[in-house]
């Protein structure tokens, strides 16, 4: 019998770390894939990126609307609460027979509350991982780990966090970073289509750079990007391409927006501002870096500079403690939130041969490129039965015998 896949996404990078996920589920015989479209998706002010998913020619089962109205805390538990209630609506439209949810999103953590609410079997994608520098990242996506009945990994060690958590074993299976997927396979924008749509000279050094807000700082978003852009004009100044890239749609997201739409006021030559420059030419640029005479870093705080770079050979400069904690490879150079820093880091990636050839010959940890067949396999051969997957167990017994043990 055919099962019902609904696969939620709420913003431009899940939806490219999804991509795989949804081919994989399109192409199985016994599966059928039903499109939820939310969040930043649905926002002109974020590139209203749901064109992209049309243009890959995904159809739209439903569209939930969740509004941010503010760029305030507040207004990220008020868009929870919409979100469970929009969702309901929807999965109660569908009634699909498993539910699909990513990461760490707020708006993830809507879909995935209304979903085991409506006792929909739920399976959440990169459990397990930590962030300790945003500590809500944390702290909802291991609430989303104990929500969900499903759980597909990228790596081994967050499966055996997943473990810890006293998750049964049956549930947890380690599958790899689903973007690898799409880069074993080579699908992204080749050289010379980058260098045409982005203007870019191949003598020249380019940036690629995303800073998001730190969701328990986000009165400081503001403050802590201004060191990143005077960095990234100093390096336009001296020749480098800079590609500037738009937030996610977390609280403080528009503090950065705002010092970005005053930099485009008056950029330096060779500096440009994207709202979003869709999966496959962003990963067309991270690409260049594979050539050795090309000289291409990743800058910022994004979770694609530590989890996709590795897999293109990309040097990167993670600022400040949003990944702290989070697994990578050795193509990453951590900086403060300071300029000096930021610059000194940046040049190194592009004049360290030895740093570079490292990068180059890293192992990356995130897999291999099959994330999106392995998952389609386990939901299509996963067993249905209320009982077993709905019904949670805990393997800590939590008994006391001179202290606490498992």
């Amino acid at each position: 019998m055919n099962r019902t896949i609904a696969v939620f996404t709420g913003n431009r990078a899940e939806y490219g770390l999804q991509f795989p996920i949804l081919r994989a589920i399109r192409r199985h015989p016994a599966l059928t894939c039903r499109l939820i479209v939310s969040g930043a998706h649905l926002d002109p002010n974020f590139g209203q990126t749901i064109e992209e998913i049309r243009r890959d020619g995904f159809e739209i089962d439903a569209e939930v609307t969740i509004e941010m109205e503010e760029d305030t805390a507040s207004a990220t538990a008020r868009a929870i609460g919409s979100g469970v209630l929009s969702m309901s609506r929807a999965l109660e439209a569908l009634r699909p027979d498993i539910l699909i949810v990513y990461a760490d999103r707020f708006e993830g953590f809507a879909a995935v509350i209304a979903g085991t609410q409506m006792n929909i079997p739920t399976a959440h994608i990169e459990g397990g991982d930590i962030t300790e520098g945003g500590a809500l990242d944390d702290s909802v996506r291991h609430a989303m780990t104990k929500l969900a009945h499903l759980h597909f990994t990228t790596n081994q060690q967050a499966t055996n966090r997943i473990l810890a958590m006293g998750e049964e074993a049956w549930r947890v299976h380690t599958v790899g970073f689903p973007a690898i997927d799409l880069i074993a396979a080579n699908q992204y924008a080749d050289a010379a289509e980058v260098d045409t749509r982005l203007g870019l000279d191949p003598a020249r050094p380019v940036v690629l750079f995303t800073q998001h807000s730190v969701t328990t700082e986000i009165d400081e978003a503001a403050s802590q990007v201004v060191p990143s852009l005077v960095a990234m004009r100093h390096l336009a100044d001296e020749g480098v391409q800079v590609i500037l890239t738009y937030p996610n749609n977390d609280a403080g997201g528009r503090q950065i927006i705002a010092r970005l739409e005053e930099m485009a006021g008056s950029p330096p030559p060779g500096l440009q501002i994207h709202r979003s420059l869709g999966r496959h030419l962003y990963h067309g640029v991270l690409a260049l870096a594979r050539d050795p005479a090309r000289r291409v870093a990743c800058i910022g705080n994004s979770s694609s500079g530590i989890k996709e770079t590795p897999a293109f050979g990309c040097p990167t400069v993670n600022i400040g403690s949003r990944q702290l904690g989070r697994l990578r490879a050795d193509n990453v150079l951590d900086a403060d939130y300071d300029a000096d820093a930021i610059h000194q880091a940046a040049r190194r990636c592009f004049d360290d041969e030895d740093f570079r050839l490292r990068c180059r010959t890293s192992a990356n940890p995130y897999g291999v490129g099959d994330a999106g067949r392995k998952i389609a396999d386990v939901l299509a051969s996963m067993p249905l039965d209320p009982a077993r997957l709905l019904r949670k167990g805990m393997t800590l017994r939590g008994e006391c015998q001179d202290g606490w043990y498992r």
